[in-house]
């Protein structure tokens, strides 16, 4: 991971559709993910954020359209992509019989990694996400936060070029949430790019400098934190004009909520 941040794309997304029956999930978008940032892929429920990074990852297979992942066509080339991403989607699978240490051993001889160097790294890993005392503990007995840490464990562990996260502190505690976060800086201090998906504005807009903005299928707006933001004093503020749900009235039609039951 040498490139400069920003100096080119990590990811290239032309014309990306897919549909589920009748609904439309993802509506051709276009989108160029700078290298060597902390890129947030923003959007309510729904506005396919989990189906994009499915298929940019190569999870999924796209009705039309391309991408790239570093300069590798994900699905012309789907070995050379998925050995230089990591990914930590959304209803993370592991294998819970194994322990943490195992999960990790087998995740790196997978990878081609000598069998010294997995150690190695799986014990720095195991260590600064504080795991080390759980190593030898099985993942099926694992916490939320635990098995979101060694997911990250696994993805981190043959040093990638793009991190993929899908919503990775949904479900975390404060304490994990910070370990985590501190994990993912160090990675990008070294040129590493990392997408994430998140429908949490206030921790996009401190963790990231790089957003782009999904509703209904598409990209309402793309390009760095402030940009994005604009005149508006948060990102929470400017991603509701954006997608149209400033004006909404929460409470309208509930006269009769509160006070208890009559």
């Amino acid at each position: 991971m040498t490139q400069e941040p920003g100096t080119s794309a990590a990811v290239r997304v032309r014309d990306l559709w897919k549909r589920f029956g009748q609904q439309v999930a993802v509506a051709g978008i276009d989108l160029e993910l700078p290298a060597g940032r902390f890129i947030g892929l923003v959007g309510p429920n729904g506005a396919g954020k989990t189906t994009t990074l499915s298929m940019v990852t190569g999870l999924l297979r796209p009705d039309r359209g391309s991408v790239e992942v570093v300069g590798h066509d994900v699905w012309r080339d789907p070995a050379a992509v998925k050995a230089r991403i990591g990914v930590l989607p959304e209803g993370l699978r592991l294998f819970e019989r194994l322990s943490g240490r195992e999960l990790l051993t087998y995740t790196g001889r997978l990878r081609g990694l000598p069998g010294a160097e997995v150690d190695r790294r799986a014990t720095q890993l195991l260590d600064v996400l504080d795991l080390a005392g759980s190593q030898h503990k099985l993942v099926v007995d694992y916490s939320t936060g635990m098995r979101k840490k060694i997911g990250l464990a696994a993805a981190l562990l043959h040093n990638p070029e793009v991190l993929f996260l899908d919503e990775p502190f949904e479900g975390v505690d404060p304490v994990s949430a910070q370990t985590i976060r501190g994990v993912l800086e160090r990675y990008t201090a070294t040129g590493g790019t990392v997408v994430f998906s998140s429908h949490v504005m206030e921790l996009v807009e401190s963790l990231c400098d790089w957003v782009a903005v999904m509703a209904a299928g598409r990209i309402r707006a793309h390009g760095p934190l402030a940009e994005v933001r604009g005149q508006a004093p948060t990102l929470q503020q400017a991603f509701l004009e954006l997608v149209g749900a400033r004006d909404r009235d929460a409470g309208a039609g509930l006269d009769w909520l509160g006070g208890g039951a009559r």
